[in-house]
């Protein structure tokens, strides 16, 4: 394998940033080095990345402070370019605090950038099976993620995301002035200059431990951001007409029921037709939780796209809280 270079960025992660950098050092074959800017933590994260580090070469840690909220509209995309920056190899491979990597990950994520087949590949993710509650399956596919390692998929997270440092390049590196959603962002500019390689045992194992409140709020924070960015103009037409079929349907209770059996038809479709054959095994909870997120995601993305068109203010996180 050509040597690689993982690049992650982090602040404020002390319950995560052991299992994901151990997960990394524990690749097979290794990377060349395993990058991580903290962007100013003060809760112990940096302190476990200097010990690791003392423990293993191949670990760089670098602090950078310029990669919090306080100095950039786009912490996360500038934690990304400034490890990209300091990185000795050719080809990166991108991770993600709270998620684990098994040991094959990076050898079959970068197979087609190895072979000379790709400049870009992408992975994609699915729920960690240990770890995950019944909304993290309920809000996955909305999320492109998925509810088995085996399943296809052509998410574009930099959960698991690798590509050329000359591509890189060419881009300008990752938006800094997006706090979420950057991903789709560099995944647009680098899809008009090149085929993306799909890659199905590549996936990061990923376990956000959502509640209903929190998987509406991460979905709100990407349609704002879509709003802001000007992007995915289709979603929130389809969203908003998801939207006005519901009221329509609502209205027409009075003369009959029909329009609201068919949109309560088009909404089972929208819950369950991604992973129909995965879902059941969850139970009856998260079947009965998906089909309500399902129904809220439409009015979720088409206000908060909507109010992203025309608010000019910024995004925060609870990292930079």
């Amino acid at each position: 394998m050509q040597p690689v270079s993982i690049v992650v960025t982090v602040l404020n992660e002390a319950q995560d940033i052991g299992k994901v950098v151990a997960s990394l050092l524990a690749q097979q074959p290794p990377a060349a080095e395993v990058i991580v800017v903290d962007g100013g933590s003060t809760d112990g994260t940096w302190e476990q990345l200097t010990a690791a580090q003392a423990r293993d070469p191949h670990l760089v840690a670098i602090r950078d402070e310029t990669c919090s909220l306080k100095h950039s509209a786009g912490p996360v995309s500038r934690g990304r370019n400034v490890a990209i920056a300091a990185s000795s190899c050719d080809l990166i491979a991108c991770a993600d605090a709270g998620c684990t990597y098994a040991p094959n990950w990076l050898a079959n994520l970068t197979a087609p950038l190895a072979a000379g087949q790709a400049e870009y590949a992408l992975g994609g993710s699915c729920l960690d099976p240990n770890d995950h509650s019944v909304w993290d399956v309920a809000s996955a596919p909305f999320f492109s993620i998925k509810l088995e390692m085996n399943e296809p998929t052509k998410s574009c997270t930099a959960r698991s995301m690798a590509f050329t440092k000359a591509l890189w390049k060419q881009i300008g590196g990752f938006p800094e002035a997006v706090l979420v959603g950057e991903d789709t962002l560099f995944d647009m500019e680098a899809r008009r200059r090149t085929a993306p390689a799909f890659v199905s045992n590549a996936k990061a194992l990923y376990r956000p431990q959502n509640t209903f409140r929190s998987a509406t709020h991460q979905m709100a924070r990407y349609a704002v951001s879509d709003g802001k960015s000007r992007v995915r103009w289709a979603r929130l037409f389809r969203n908003a007409a998801r939207c006005l079929l519901q009221v329509l349907a609502l209205c027409c209770v009075r003369w009959t029921v029909v329009p609201v059996l068919v949109v309560l038809a088009i909404e089972c479709w929208y819950a369950f037709h991604r992973d129909l054959r995965s879902l059941p095994r969850f139970g009856a909870p998260a079947v009965l939780a998906r089909l309500a997120f399902s129904a809220a995601v439409p009015w979720v993305v088409a206000c908060n796209h909507m109010y992203g068109l025309f608010t000019t203010k910024a995004q925060t996180n609870r990292q930079n809280s």
